[in-house]
């Protein structure tokens, strides 16, 4: 096993790979619509304002849309996911609406997370290189008791992962090159695209973010550096 001596900084992502989404997005669905008397299978809804997210994004990434935060993007998909849903959107009150479009920063961490990072605090800097808006991985930091040294990701490049300028302008932003930075994800997809651009890449498991039955991201790319089952044993596998 390398010992990675080079490497500064651990770059998380963090919707599903630091905290639970899922689960968390659920339970706030529950509790708004049942206020409001209006029955919806959470888990349901979660799943579909979730699969608007990389559709959103990918206007970005294309230049066929300006630069917008996660939260505009999570707030339009809200919208749609309603109506897909058979709700008429226009019955809430804009507040009551951007409450649980707050959902987002309120997501539960899973149970290995806050320990972990907190080992691998005493060795590497840590921080989101995440499609999150910094104001949003603020206080989703503060919710789920994630300590960062910094912020990095989507916000810092104006853009979105996986482009490329999400990767090497948060390392730069650290005062770091990309090969003294490593990506931590759940998901290949973001890991290749860190190691296209000469990063470490260290794969952590999350079997159940996408629900009981998922199947993708069970096992991690041949190439990446470590992969591990949680952030526990990163911790252990990187002697901290």
């Amino acid at each position: 096993m390398p010992d990675f001596k080079d490497v500064k900084l651990l770059g998380f992502d963090v919707f599903g790979t630091v905290v639970d989404w899922r689960g968390s997005v659920a339970r706030h669905v529950e509790k708004f619509f049942s206020s409001q008397g209006i029955a919806i299978e959470p888990y349901k809804f979660a799943t579909d304002w979730r699969s608007l997210y990389q559709p959103a994004m990918e206007r970005v990434r294309t230049g066929e849309r300006s630069w917008v935060p996660l939260d505009v993007l999570n707030l339009e998909n809200l919208k749609v996911t309603l109506a897909y849903s058979g709700v008429d959107a226009t019955r809430f009150t804009a507040q009551s609406l951007d409450n649980l479009n707050k959902a987002w920063e309120r997501l539960d961490p899973w149970p290995d997370s806050v320990a972990a990072i907190d080992r691998l605090k005493r060795r590497f800097a840590v921080g989101p290189i995440s499609n999150g808006h910094v104001a949003g991985m603020l206080w989703l930091s503060k919710y789920a008791s994630s300590r960062w040294d910094v912020i990095l990701g989507a916000e810092t490049a104006k853009n979105y992962k996986p482009r490329p300028e999400v990767y090497f302008r948060s390392a730069e932003s650290a005062g770091l090159s990309v090969e003294e930075t490593a990506m931590v994800a759940a998901h290949n997809d973001d890991l290749e695209a860190a190691r296209g651009c000469g990063m470490k890449t260290f794969f952590v498991l999350r079997s159940t973010e996408h629900g009981p039955d998922q199947t993708t991201d069970l096992v991690a790319d041949d190439e990446c550096d470590i992969a591990v089952k949680d952030l526990a044993e990163l911790a252990d596998v990187l002697g901290c």
